[in-house]
């Protein structure tokens, strides 16, 4: 029974990991809808020295290594195979993979408008605020920020704590960093150097700055929200310059986006019935 647990576990890895790599698709909203999310905050926020020695002398109230091995294991697989399907798409289908995106990403916005209560003067504001700056960070290319570590690093501090929060996408993030197709690039090409210094990134967010992010949206949950999906929408304008619309990208660009379309359906429809049986 153990193992038939851990099969299932690893195979909900895969699901989020599929989920992360693709803009606009929160891995967060993902384990809400196959039911671990809850256990994966509390496994996340409960690392901390104490657990850590309680894991090694293998005594009780350690690191709940039964969901993270499994789930860790089943998200790189995902990464591993996925990053050579994404980079084959954009280099050969730039433009419907875009379109893809760019559907995924107004969706995921909508549908995060949609859930949360965000009517007010200061939600407004603090959306166009996030549009403009997302905006405005796109237009400058990608020679504004390069791919040194430093910069990698300061990617997996922020990419991996949108990929924790029901949706917010990680994979926007780093296309919105222009970081994207580098460390698919990096995934594939096992470059270890920028695929170590990513995941420390991401380690030194998740056991700190995620806690901090955790209690920002505790306290100011709909103007976070409300900012984010500004970021969100204001990165769309990457999606439409890398679109190119003639005779021959055209059809497939409403094919993408019909698939797009039907993604996010059936994550709301996924994340509807997941609200309806907790509530009972």
């Amino acid at each position: 029974m153990g193992a038939k647990k851990h099969v299932n576990t690893f195979f909900k890895g895969m699901a989020m990991g599929l989920a992360d790599i693709v803009p606009g698709v929160s891995g967060g909203t993902v384990a809400l809808i196959l039911g671990f999310y809850e256990r994966l905050i509390r496994g996340i926020s409960n690392i901390r020295s104490e657990t850590i020695k309680n894991t090694l002398k293998r005594e009780k109230n350690g690191i709940d290594l039964e969901l993270f091995v499994p789930l860790g294991a089943g998200i790189g697989l995902a990464f591993l195979i996925m990053s050579n399907i994404i980079l084959f798409l954009l280099e050969d289908m730039a433009s419907p993979t875009y379109a893809f995106f760019f559907i995924l990403i107004l969706g995921s916005a909508f549908l995060l408008l949609r859930s949360e209560k965000l009517a007010s003067i200061l939600n407004l504001v603090l959306t166009v605020a996030g549009f403009i700056l997302a905006f405005i960070f796109v237009g400058m290319g990608t020679t504004s920020t390069g791919h040194s570590l430093p910069i990698i690093f300061i990617s997996g501090i922020i990419a991996i704590t949108a990929m924790i929060l029901p949706g917010i996408s990680g994979a926007l993030i780093m296309l919105f960093l222009n970081q994207y197709e580098y460390m698919l690039d990096a995934l594939r090409g096992l470059h270890f150097t920028e695929i170590f210094t990513f995941m420390a990134g991401a380690i030194i967010s998740l056991l700190t700055f995620s806690r901090v992010l955790n209690r920002l949206l505790e306290k100011y949950r709909s103007q976070t929200v409300a900012f984010l999906i500004g970021l969100m929408l204001g990165a769309l304008r990457l999606c439409y310059e890398n679109m190119t619309f003639d005779s021959t990208t055209i059809f497939p660009i409403w094919i993408a986006g019909l698939i797009g379309f039907g993604i996010m359906f059936g994550l709301e429809v996924g994340r509807l019935n997941s609200t309806r049986k907790s509530n009972r």
